[in-house]
């Protein structure tokens, strides 16, 4: 991992995300890149008149202002920090910046507060998880003693999955984390065997090439409701964090559409690292 990006609002959660992409920088000796969108209007930069060209610096120089006083950190001494600052307006174009500047791991703060399903529904942080190619760990509180050692990868075991768990694979194994694989088994119209069950994790496992597995394990729970299935699994393995396939198009998790999330208090508080099916 080289370059860990993180988008900077100002706001205690995003002071939660740097300080958790701090410890993961240090860790790999990478780079930590800080990045704050203007938002404001185009015209204010390609205006003619004097004004607003003196609008558009005030704007610049007050960022500064702000990065120079947000970045005054104790924990962030000895670290390689890089400043961006630019007039994105929206949240979904800073898959454009990864790619261009080629980061490995996007970190954000989070509000959400009513379990996994409403964990990023309308926020700038759900925008970014929908298009981003890289992983996108999201923290909602402080957690100065972040680690990567116990992890829970939510799977289905559907060939789709494949690409976003080798991705995980490889991420965890530079921790050399033990990776979770948890399956929720649910009543009725969902249920399938144990021997249905072994079949699909069999063939899924075929298709892992030059990974090593020697710190996977496979965990079947049976729940009403996948997303209380995998968050009860983590708290009994006081697992560090949940990590879950994503897709684009189907929004952030879609395998916990019609999910009872609205129903689980507070059980996100546990970091999610994203991964793009």
């Amino acid at each position: 991992m080289k370059k860990i990006l993180v988008p900077i609002d100002f706001s205690i959660f995003s002071e939660y995300a740097l300080e958790v992409a701090a410890r993961l920088t240090r860790t790999h000796k990478a780079e930590l890149v800080v990045f704050h969108m203007l938002g404001i209007s185009e015209s204010v930069f390609v205006a003619n008149e004097a004004a607003e060209k003196a609008e558009a610096k005030y704007y610049l120089s007050m960022a500064k202002e702000r990065f120079a006083t947000f970045l005054d950190k104790d924990y962030l001494t000895g670290i390689k920090i890089t400043e961006i600052i630019q007039n994105y307006k929206v949240f979904s174009e800073i898959n454009e910046l990864a790619k261009e500047i080629e980061i490995d791991l996007i970190v954000m703060g989070s509000h959400g507060s009513k379990g996994l399903s409403e964990f990023f529904v309308g926020s700038n942080t759900e925008k970014v998880v929908r298009t981003s190619t890289v992983p996108v760990l999201v923290v909602k509180k402080r957690r100065p003693n972040f680690k990567i050692e116990n992890v829970v990868f939510a799977c289905d075991f559907k060939i789709e999955n494949l690409y976003a768990f080798i991705h995980a694979v490889k991420l965890f194994t530079e921790y050399e984390a033990k990776i979770n694989l948890v399956y929720v088994n649910r009543p009725n119209e969902y249920f399938i065997t144990k021997t249905e069950l072994d079949k699909r994790i069999s063939y899924f496992m075929s298709k892992v090439r030059d990974q090593s597995l020697e710190n996977i394990e496979v965990a079947y729970v049976t729940d009403y409701s996948i997303e209380h299935g995998i968050m009860e699994y983590c708290k009994k393995i006081q697992a560090d964090l949940v990590a879950i396939p994503t897709h684009g198009r189907k929004g952030w998790a879609h395998f916990f559409v019609g999910s009872l999330g609205e129903k689980m208090a507070n059980h996100a508080h546990l970091p999610v690292m994203t991964f793009r099916i």
